[in-house]
């Protein structure tokens, strides 16, 4: 008698159907994976389903996971990373103003970027601006040199020109002047410098004297993008981080970004599902005098970790008080901030501990640091240091050893941006290259277990190309090449990118799900243009994603992978500068146009030197507008 058959009970059970496994949404196969994973740090293959990592293998492991309605994708032997997350971005306020902005984030040569500018005021219409805001210094130029306001007049004759250039100075042409308001009659604004002219008329160049906030209140004047306009801006703006394998970004809040009306943008795009970033935010308070009682009616609005995998609180800063915030222009003497702040500071960060929320500090010196440092130890003794809110110092330049021990101490942690890679020749100048040389002391940090993560603090002063951060990590070297950090105070490749991937992850508290490629894990990556972990040091800032994945949807192709990813309404309004330039200048173009530029400013040098106009040898770099 043959025994029971394997479709019929047997003592009350039922065998259960053999199940096939669910077939992956995404797979990426043909790859170089570096997982970020120290427990699986190589792969061949990731399957992505439902937005998180289905599983990892080479790719004939994964092959039963292909279906019907996968997507796969042959990333040809190219490197596979997890998507990075700038830990220190200003994306909300970037966004808004992205379409409006002449960028020349990695434009070689001046004359280039006249010649951009000079284009752009031709479609300018009557009324706007072109501005140019962030993301250069004269150093990246074959000239060695800024523009002078002479040539932005030449360039842009009636159309307003307005030239950020680090924390340090803005350039405006006569039209610019006009629309402002500046005249004769116009006083100096605490901290800032309108230069003027024989005839007492400002000539156009507004200097930071140290604080900025004449910079940023100048270019506040412009008009801005209506509400559509804003949206598109926005999507268009976090495209252009997807192109750079960028996944995440920890919002910094800053100046002019006021909540909750100039969240409401992104906040649109969280609901429609139409982000390609994954954001947390901070909320900064916005008006000297009424930072307590704008920090206590947020706590009443919102709580940290409000929102969810897209769109998140995720505390206060980078400024809790304004008397307590220190400045950035290495052009000018370090700060000194005013007696007694402390009073007003400790009762904004006792408020934000005792509502449960963590907090971000924006702090450039140790002076500035120790002071800090003095309050949260006082609250310390009450138990409120350390805790479970997660909090940070960032920038800190030259915070010291001993104030490291104590950020340790009181459980925070550090986000450190390449601001050096554009305002590094400055510091050096101002403070000597053996303070260069650790600023900021990230291999320190590290040393001590301190959680760092890493960003760019764009788009106001530095590029948002994450890769520019990046190569200064390993290198420590300005984008002009200029040598700062000596071997043994640089990092590897692979701890820069756990900078740019766990550590951001880390000071979100979403270290479990975000910043390596794992199973049951956001699906997040990039497929890289050349291989970070082996391109030579010097093309480490020409990285771009040929291919950006935010949760198994593909936000960004290009190359082998065009129109694979999302649609994006067409830029707008269509005289904006990125409608014609896009964004980020990169490319052969770009390598033809500065041999052209560096043999035209030779070619010049030396008819200045047989006139006797200029010295034999040129010096290594100049920028006439602040020389000391």
């Amino acid at each position: 008698m043959s025994g029971p058959s394997p479709s019929m009970p047997v003592a009350g059970l039922v065998p259960a159907p053999r199940q096939e496994p669910a077939q992956a949404d995404l797979l990426v196969r043909n790859a170089k994976v570096f997982t970020g994973d120290p427990g699986r740090p190589e792969a061949r293959a990731v399957a992505i389903r439902d937005g998180r990592v289905a599983a990892l293998g080479d790719d004939h492991d994964l092959g039963h996971l292909v279906g019907p309605g996968t997507k796969v994708v042959d990333a040809l032997g190219r490197r596979v990373i997890p998507g990075l997350n700038d830990s220190h971005l200003h994306v909300i306020r970037g966004g808004l103003n992205y379409v409006l902005e002449l960028r020349w984030d990695g434009v070689r040569s001046l004359r280039h970027a006249l010649t951009m500018l000079r284009e752009q005021a031709g479609r300018t219409p009557k009324g706007q601006w072109i501005r140019v805001v962030g993301g250069w210094t004269a150093e990246q130029f074959a000239e060695r040199r800024m523009p002078t306001v002479a040539e932005l007049n030449a360039a842009a004759p009636d159309t307003p020109v307005f030239v950020l250039h680090l924390y340090q100075s803005a350039l405006m042409n006569r039209a610019a002047v006009r629309a402002a308001g500046f005249t004769r009659d116009t006083p100096d604004p605490r901290g800032g410098h309108l230069v003027r002219g024989r005839d007492g008329e400002p000539n156009g160049v507004l200097l930071a004297a140290p604080s900025a906030l004449i910079l940023y209140s100048t270019l506040a004047k412009a008009p801005a993008l209506d509400e559509a306009d804003k949206r598109t801006s926005t999507r268009h703006f976090l495209r252009e981080l997807n192109r750079f394998g960028l996944t995440s970004a920890v919002d910094a809040a800053g100046g002019f970004q006021n909540f909750p009306d100039n969240y409401a943008t992104v906040a649109d795009l969280a609901r429609s599902g139409e982000l390609s970033l994954r954001i947390a935010y901070h909320l900064f308070p916005q008006t000297a005098g009424q930072e307590l009682a704008d920090l206590k009616r947020w706590t009443e609005m919102v709580e940290p970790g409000e929102g969810d995998e897209w769109l998140r609180l995720n505390g206060a800063g980078e400024n809790l008080t304004w008397a307590a915030a220190d400045f950035e222009n290495f052009s000018e003497p370090r700060p000194e901030l005013a007696e007694g702040y402390e009073a007003e500071f400790e009762k904004a960060v006792r408020l934000l501990l005792e509502n449960g929320w963590g907090f971000r500090l924006h702090a450039t010196y140790d002076e500035t640091i120790r002071r800090d440092l003095a309050v949260f130890e006082k609250l310390a003794a009450e138990g409120l240091f350390p805790g479970a809110n997660r909090w940070l110092f960032d920038h800190a330049e030259t915070v010291s050893a001993d104030s490291l021990d104590r950020i340790a101490a009181l459980g925070g942690a550090l986000s450190v941006q390449n601001r050096m890679s554009f305002q590094g020749t400055a510091f050096r100048d101002r403070y000597g290259a053996e303070a260069a040389a650790h600023a900021p002391p990230v291999r320190a940090m590290l040393d001590r277990g301190l959680t760092v993560a890493a960003g760019t603090d764009a788009t106001r002063v530095s590029s948002y190309n994450p890769w520019v951060a990046l190569h200064w990590l390993v290198t420590g070297r300005t984008v002009g090449g200029t040598a700062l950090h000596p071997a043994g105070g640089r990092i590897d490749r692979e701890t820069a990118l756990g900078l740019y991937t766990r550590g951001g992850a880390r000071l979100t508290g979403e270290q479990d799900v975000k910043g390596s490629l794992r199973d049951g894990w956001y699906g997040d990556l990039a497929i890289l243009s050349d291989d970070f972990l082996t391109v030579p040091e010097d093309a480490i800032p020409g990285i771009e994603s040929v291919l950006t994945v935010v949760g198994g949807r593909i936000v960004y192709a290009t190359a082998e992978y065009e129109g694979l990813d999302e649609a994006v309404p067409p830029v707008s309004p269509e005289w904006s500068p990125v409608a014609h330039f896009g964004g980020y200048q990169s490319g052969a173009r770009q390598a033809a146009l500065v041999t052209e530029a560096v043999a035209e400013s030779e070619q010049h040098r030396l008819w200045r030197v047989a006139r006797g106009g200029a010295p034999d040898t040129p010096p290594p770099f100049l920028d006439p507008c602040f020389e000391h």
